[in-house]
C-alpha cells in the first residue's frame, strides 16, 4: 500500500469497504438468514432456493437495463462522482433495512435484497471505471488484483464479528436468538460499508471525461446510438464482453449460491459460515499472485487458467457429498475467485478509450449483470426440476467451455490498445 499514490489506495480501499456487503449479504449470513425464514414460512428448501435465484436475476435485470445509458451520461464531467454516491446510498441504506424488517416478513426481506442488488451493482459500474482515473495502464493489472485482495482481507473483520455474534446466540452464550445475531451483522455490514468509503468519495475523482453539454441525458442516449453505430470499430473488445458474458456468468453463480447449495447438502450454517471466511483469507494471496502472474504470462493466459480452474470446480460439484467435500471446492473457488475477477476489470480497462470509460464499462456491467440472471435461474430451475441442487451447478460447466473457446479469439490487450490509438 506504501508504493501506492492517494487516489490508488482510496480505490484500492472501496473493495474493502464493499466486500462486507460481497460475504455477508450476498454470500454468508443472509441468504442462510432468508432460507431459515422461508423454511419457517412453510417453504421447501429447492423452492426457496429458486425464488433465491429469482430474486436476484430480477434485480439484475433492472440495474443491466439503465447502465450503458448511465455510463454514457456519467462521461461528461462531474456525472461519474454522483452516480457513484447515489447508489452506494441507496445499498447502505437498504442494508441497513435487513436488519430491521421482521424476519417473519420473508418477502419483504427478499425485496430489500433486491434493492441492495440494486445499489451495489449500480455503485460497482462507476467504481470499475475509475480505474482508468486513479492509475496507469502499466498498473492496472496490480492495482486492480490489490483491490481484491484488500475486499478479501477487508471483509474478514465485519464477517469475523457477525460469525461470532451468530455462533455464540446459538450456543447461548450471548442472550440473543439467531435471528437478532444476524440482524447486528447486516446493521455492522451497513456501518462497515459507509464508513470505509468515506476515502473514496474525498479522494477519488474523474480525470477523463467529456465536456458537459446542455442535455447530457438525451445525448448520453446520442452518444450510445454512435457507439453502436461503431461497433465494428471496437469488436475486440465486445468479443471479449461475449466470453466475458458467459465464463463471469459461472463465477458469479457460485459464489451468490454457494449458501444455498451447501445448506440443500445438509451442511449445517456454522461450518458453512467458517469455510466461507476460510476462502475469503485463501482468496486474499491468490488475487495477487494472478496479477503478478498476469504482468509476466499476460492476463488473458492467466484468465484461461482461471477458467479450467471453474470447470473442474463445476465437475467437483456433482459428486459432492461431505463438509470435507465442500471445503476442497471452497478451497478451489479460493484460488481463481478473485483473481480471474480483477483480471477480467483490468483486462477491459485497458481496452476502453479512457474518455468513454464510463460508457465501456456500462456495457461492461451490463454484460456482468445480465450474466448474473442466467447463472442463478438455471441453478434455481434445476434444482427446482430435478430436486438436487448438484445437477444444477454442474450445467455451469458449459458456461465456462463457451467463455473460454470465445476469450481464445479476443486479441492481446496490448495490440487493441494500439489500434484504439490508431482509430482514434
Amino acid at each position: 500500500m506504501s508504493r501506492m499514490t492517494k487516489q490508488e489506495k482510496s480505490w484500492v480501499f472501496y473493495d474493502w469497504a464493499n466486500s462486507a456487503y460481497s460475504i455477508l449479504i450476498t454470500t454468508a449470513v443472509f441468504p442462510l438468514y432468508f432460507k431459515a425464514a422461508a423454511k419457517e414460512a412453510g417453504l421447501a428448501g429447492a423452492t426457496s432456493t429458486a425464488y433465491w435465484g429469482y430474486a436476484n436475476s430480477f434485480a439484475t435485470l433492472l440495474i443491466s437495463i439503465c447502465a450503458p445509458v448511465l455510463g454514457s451520461i456519467a462521461d461528461f464531467r462531474g456525472f461519474k462522482k454522483r452516480f457513484f454516491t447515489f447508489f452506494f446510498a441507496l445499498g447502505v441504506i437498504f442494508t441497513f433495512l435487513l436488519a430491521v424488517v421482521p424476519s417473519s416478513q420473508w418477502m419483504i426481506l427478499l425485496i430489500c435484497y433486491m434493492v441492495t442488488v440494486i445499489g451495489f451493482g449500480g455503485t460497482n459500474i462507476f467504481y470499475d471505471a475509475f480505474l482508468v482515473d486513479v492509475t496507469t495502464e502499466e498498473r492496472m493489472n496490480k492495482i486492480s488484483s490489490r483491490g481484491f485482495a484488500m475486499g478479501y482481507i477487508g471483509s474478514t473483520i465485519p464477517f469475523i464479528i457477525g460469525i461470532a455474534l451468530i455462533i455464540l446466540a446459538q450456543q447461548s452464550i450471548l442472550p440473543l436468538s439467531v435471528t437478532v445475531a444476524s440482524q447486528v451483522a447486516f446493521a455492522i455490514t451497513a456501518l462497515w460499508w459507509g464508513l470505509f468509503t468515506i476515502p473514496m468519495l474525498k479522494n477519488v475523482n474523474q480525470v477523463y471525461y467529456k465536456e458537459r453539454v446542455p442535455n447530457p441525458v438525451s445525448n448520453g442516449f446520442k452518444q450510445l446510438f454512435i457507439t453502436f453505430k461503431k461497433i465494428k470499430l471496437y469488436r475486440p473488445l465486445f468479443l471479449f464482453l461475449l466470453a466475458y458474458f458467459f465464463y463471469i456468468d459461472g463465477v458469479n453463480t457460485i459464489i451468490t449460491m454457494s449458501t444455498a447449495y451447501g445448506s440443500d447438502l445438509g451442511i449445517d450454517s456454522t461450518n458453512l459460515l467458517i469455510i466461507l471466511f476460510a476462502t475469503q483469507v485463501v482468496a486474499a494471496p491468490f488475487a495477487i499472485l494472478y496479477g503478478k502472474l498476469a504482468d509476466r504470462f499476460k492476463g488473458k493466459t492467466m484468465l484461461l487458467v482461471g477458467i479450467f480452474v471453474y470447470i473442474i470446480i463445476c465437475t467437483y460439484a456433482y459428486f459432492l457429498k461431505t463438509v470435507l467435500d465442500f471445503w476442497i471446492l471452497a478451497m478451489l473457488v479460493a484460488s481463481s475467485q478473485g483473481g480471474i475477477q480483477a483480471l477480467s476489470r483490468s483486462y477491459f480497462a485497458k481496452l476502453v478509450p479512457k474518455e468513454s470509460a464510463n460508457e465501456f464499462f456500462g456495457f461492461y456491467s451490463i454484460f456482468y449483470k445480465f450474466a448474473a440472471i442466467l447463472g442463478p435461474f438455471l441453478v434455481g430451475f434445476t434444482a427446482q426440476m430435478t430436486g438436487n441442487t448438484n445437477s444444477g451447478v454442474f450445467s455451469l460447466i458449459v458456461l465456462f467451455i463457451i467463455g473460454g473457446i470465445i476469450l481464445m479469439r479476443v486479441p492481446e490487450s496490448n495490440q487493441v490498445t494500439q489500434s484504439n490509438s490508431i482509430t482514434h
